[in-house]
């Protein structure tokens, strides 16, 4: 009988965003696959490094022992052979993280891979394949930054932090932000405040993730998996976000309407094992005091083509 993935969360990570495979990667650069395949070889019983996504998936694995069941499955996803991933493997196991799930696709793209595996999540450090699964919609994508130094989450509880436009909801509003103006966007919002925000890439993530607050045995308020939204978004445009998230059933732990201040500050109270965003000018500071993914525009949004109208 299959099993029934609608009520777990699938995370899907790659080998490089799990662990620091950095040196390996450039190893790899330098000396083609058969340097890398010498040097995995060698180096099969030396424990690789937390890597960015570590901290989060270690954290999102110990919610099935708070719900008393599994609500959560990880996926490692790597484009090394099964031969070169033997090092991965035996890190896995040295470092305690309970993954019985791996794919590895001996160079080829991962991206086709999301719908064969269910995947709610995926978190990589190839901007293809993060491209690929985004122009597809069939999950959500974020593209993963260096590790901040010395972070090392003290809180067990799980928090994962999402910029709002672009991000959990479409990229209409930016757009008329970055082509008509602050006024003109703050105008629209009032106006529209009671018709909830398009879904954004992020949206079927977010939904799945207030569904599994639900199986874990404490209230809401008490979960073990918080929410945030951290956006630069301020009153008062900020009660169609509230409205919308109503709309969808879900529930946010926090929220911050920043309304231009540096999210970095912020991220770093809240203390977030992972904050998802679109722009580059707010992850530049967040990704160096907390892991952070960028989640990029599709390949033929307007928001794509405004962004390379602007570098051109």
């Amino acid at each position: 009988m299959p099993l029934d993935l609608s009520e777990i969360l699938v995370v899907g990570v790659s080998s490089r965003a799990l662990f620091n495979l950095e040196a390996e990667n450039k190893i790899f650069e330098e000396k083609g696959i058969e340097g890398y395949r010498k040097y995995q070889q060698e180096n099969e019983d030396v424990d690789l490094e937390p890597g960015t996504a570590f901290f989060l998936v270690k954290s999102l694995l110990e919610l099935n022992n708070k719900a008393n069941k599994r609500i959560v499955e990880i996926v490692v996803m790597s484009k090394n052979s099964p031969e070169t991933g033997v090092r991965a493997m035996n890190s896995l196991r040295k470092h305690g993280l309970e993954i019985t799930r791996m794919a590895f696709s001996g160079g080829e793209p991962l991206a086709p891979y999301m719908d064969a595996f269910d995947i709610d999540l995926f978190l990589s450090k190839d901007i293809k394949d993060i491209q690929s699964v985004i122009d597809s919609k069939n999950c959500a994508a974020a593209f993963i930054y260096e590790p901040p130094k010395d972070f090392n989450p003290k809180d067990s509880r799980v928090k994962i932090a999402f910029d709002a436009d672009a991000v959990l909801f479409s990229d209409e509003s930016e757009l008329r932000y970055k082509t008509e103006g602050m006024e003109a966007f703050h105008k629209y919002e009032m106006e529209h405040e009671n018709e909830p925000l398009n879904e954004g890439p992020f949206a079927k993530l977010l939904i799945k993730l207030s569904k599994i607050q639900e199986h874990l045995p404490t209230r809401i308020e008490l979960s073990p998996l918080r929410l945030a939204i951290v956006t630069a978004r301020n009153a008062p445009s900020h009660m169609r976000v509230i409205k919308t998230l109503r709309k969808w059933g879900v529930y946010v732990d926090e929220a911050y309407f920043l309304g231009g201040i540096d999210k970095d500050k912020v991220l770093k109270a809240f203390g977030a094992h992972i904050f998802f965003d679109d722009q580059e000018a707010h992850l530049d500071k967040a990704s160096k005091v907390v892991p952070s993914g960028k989640v990029p525009y599709q390949s033929d949004s307007p928001m794509q083509a405004f962004g390379l109208k602007q570098k051109g």
